[in-house]
């Protein structure tokens, strides 16, 4: 995580202000944070060259450079946002590559040890982002969770602080969400 949390708030709030030269400052910050993240998070998940680092985390800031109309907090508030627009620029790269809804041509991710609850498996990035859309009606904390967690790739107390809240509650909310997700995955592809 990065030292300069205040100053990285600080430009944030001037970036939305429409300051373009705080965008440039802020974007070197935080561009370097989320690429070391989409680094972690492609070595430990990746199967395959697929996709490179570089252009999920290009991807995540041209979208999040769309984005002048969120009022920035903080950094937590912009690495939450991160982590949501990471997953869905995966989906929608995914997506595109795909011939079939499913099957064959779908990208698979192995879920560690960290995520599956019954130890390593392959999902479906679609049936997973579908999984967790699902969540979302039950519990949207639980899915910031797991976006936080297995998409920028930050570990439990990182979470903990992004989201305002106790490693505990993240822990427990991970051990929820892993569990409701295996389950959900697994009933997706009994029906297949």
């Amino acid at each position: 995580m990065s030292s300069d949390r205040g100053e990285v708030t600080v430009l944030l709030r001037a970036w939305h202000a429409g300051d373009e030269d705080a965008y440039r400052q802020v974007s070197s910050i935080l561009y370097r944070e989320l690429r070391q993240q989409a680094a972690q998070y492609m070595r430990r998940q990746w199967a395959g060259d697929l996709l490179q680092t570089t252009a999920l985390v290009h991807e995540t800031f041209l979208r999040l450079a769309k984005a002048d109309q969120v009022d920035w907090q903080d950094r937590r508030h912009f690495l939450a946002v991160a982590s949501r627009t990471m997953r869905h620029a995966l989906v929608d790269l995914v997506r595109e590559q795909q011939a079939d809804k499913r099957g064959g041509d779908s990208l698979h991710v192995p879920l560690s040890g960290d995520v599956a609850a019954d130890g390593p498996s392959i999902v479906d990035v679609v049936a997973l982002d579908e999984a967790l859309t699902k969540l979302t009606a039950i519990d949207p904390r639980k899915v910031q969770v797991i976006e936080l967690r297995f998409f920028a790739g930050l570990t439990v107390e990182e979470t903990a602080e992004v989201l305002d809240v106790s490693a505990d509650t993240v822990a427990r909310d991970w051990r929820f969400a892993r569990t409701w997700l295996r389950r959900e995955l697994d009933s997706s592809r009994s029906y297949q």
